[in-house]
């Protein structure tokens, strides 16, 4: 098992961007496709722990039944939001990549680069043609 996981649509530009830079970084992560395998309650609360962010941030509101749900309604509390994604699990903002520097919502996917626990890479081309220069920044333990 690798020491990198990637909640992963395969639907999803950003999602597959973010993995194709994770391969290009000579990672072979782990790929969970969280819409056939999603999260338990207890799991996305623990990713939502990692990431420092609250449960309401990792939530994803186009293209999913966030509207009709009256998700941006402050009322619902972290245990009905995890209900929710539970299930919906589209509404689980994606990609959310897990490695030994830390857990991120990769949105944009070079956000990714953060969390990487290798050294400077090459540059690498998005699916749009977007070139993605690596700083070589990270985040330290």
């Amino acid at each position: 098992m690798s020491e990198v996981t990637i909640y992963h649509n395969p639907a999803c530009g950003t999602s597959r961007n973010t993995l194709a830079l994770l391969r290009h970084a000579g990672i072979e992560p782990t790929v969970i496709e969280y819409l056939k395998t999603p999260p338990t309650r207890e799991q996305m609360r623990e990713i939502a722990a990692a990431t420092g962010q609250p449960l309401r941030a990792l939530l994803r509101e186009k293209g999913t039944p966030y509207a009709e749900l009256d998700l941006g309604n402050p009322k619902w509390s972290d245990d009905e939001l995890l209900d929710f994604i539970a299930q919906h699990p589209i509404l689980m903002n994606r990609p959310i990549v897990a490695t030994p520097l830390g857990t991120k919502l990769c949105r944009p996917s070079e956000e990714v680069l953060e969390i990487l626990p290798v050294g400077r890479i090459s540059p690498f081309t998005k699916e749009d043609g977007e070139s993605i220069e690596d700083s070589g920044a990270r985040r330290t333990r």
